[in-house]
């Protein structure tokens, strides 16, 4: 399968990554909203990589807010969810906090620095998100702010709850989903 050279593929870590078909336009940026950010900027300017991008899919794992959520998803609607979004456009600072995806499947990805693996949390983003991971908000204003077309899609790892802190046991099976959607969609 050949993935078109002018599309950037976008992972956390190289585990999540670990099945995305050789000779793919790679990056992985790190954990973290900042990580993300940082290496995205990075390469929409062109610092070390002159190729242009024309669209950004961001795979990796995500944690299920729901019970009834698993396998993969993508969504329609990624939030930042820890920033006090509200609290600064009332001090009249106006902050992005929501993007939406084109061809999404209707499911909201919720994003913050926080590992969610505490069930007060999760059912205080289960309100608002399906899904929950750590760079999918960064990933989606970066691509925002440079005009680029970006996707998500993501595969349930874990329950967002006490069993979250086993990802790194979880995370093959899902690099592994994700490899056989690549599979199944032939031209990203």
């Amino acid at each position: 399968m050949t993935i078109d050279p002018a599309t950037l593929v976008v992972a956390a870590t190289r585990a999540e990554a670990r099945y995305v078909p050789t000779g793919t336009r790679l990056l992985i940026t790190g954990i973290g909203k900042v990580r993300a950010a940082t290496a995205l900027t990075r390469v929409l300017a062109g610092v070390g990589d002159v190729s242009p991008v024309r669209q950004i899919v961001n795979v990796g794992t995500a944690g299920a807010l729901h019970d009834h959520h698993s396998g993969l998803f993508q969504p329609s609607t990624v939030i930042e969810h820890d920033i006090s979004s509200t609290e600064l456009r009332s001090m009249g600072y106006p902050v992005v906090d929501r993007w939406e995806m084109p061809d999404g499947d209707g499911t909201v990805l919720a994003s913050g620095d926080t590992f969610v693996a505490d069930p007060v949390r999760r059912a205080t983003l289960a309100a608002r998100a399906d899904l929950v991971d750590m760079e999918g908000c960064a990933i989606a204003h970066v691509s925002a702010e440079f005009g680029v077309p970006c996707r998500m899609v993501k595969v349930v790892s874990d329950g967002a709850d006490e069993g979250a802190m086993d990802w790194p046991s979880l995370v093959d099976d899902a690099a592994r989903r994700l490899g056989d959607w690549f599979e199944r969609v032939a031209q990203v």
